[in-house]
């Protein structure tokens, strides 16, 4: 008999363990929405705010009822700027890290 573990589990007990991986994944998610992938970017945050902050103290910070912040971060979603700006900002700050924009120049 093989053992498996949920794959969400164990992202969100590295996230927990592993503050530079957290990191990690919120650059990922940043950059996924600035190359046109909202839908990976959005569930790469969901898990960050599980494993991080937790949807129901986000949604105190931000002034969001839980459930839309749940719908706002699923396959789905579609939360505007203004609200994917707080919960960059709040997952960040939980974090505590700066989020810093680079521009490439393609040939």
């Amino acid at each position: 008999m093989t053992l498996t573990r949920n794959f969400k589990q164990t992202v969100i007990e590295r996230i927990e363990r592993d503050p530079e991986f957290a990191k990690a994944l919120l650059d990922e998610a940043a950059t996924l929405f600035l190359s046109g992938e909202p839908e990976t970017a959005r569930l790469i945050l969901r898990d960050l705010v599980n494993a991080t902050v937790g949807f129901e103290h986000l949604a105190a910070l931000i002034d969001k009822p839980s459930k839309s912040l749940h719908r706002m971060l699923s396959p789905k979603g579609n939360p505007t700027m203004d609200n994917l700006a707080a919960i960059f900002d709040a997952v960040r700050a939980h974090l505590n890290v700066g989020i810093e924009a680079h521009t490439v120049e393609l040939a």
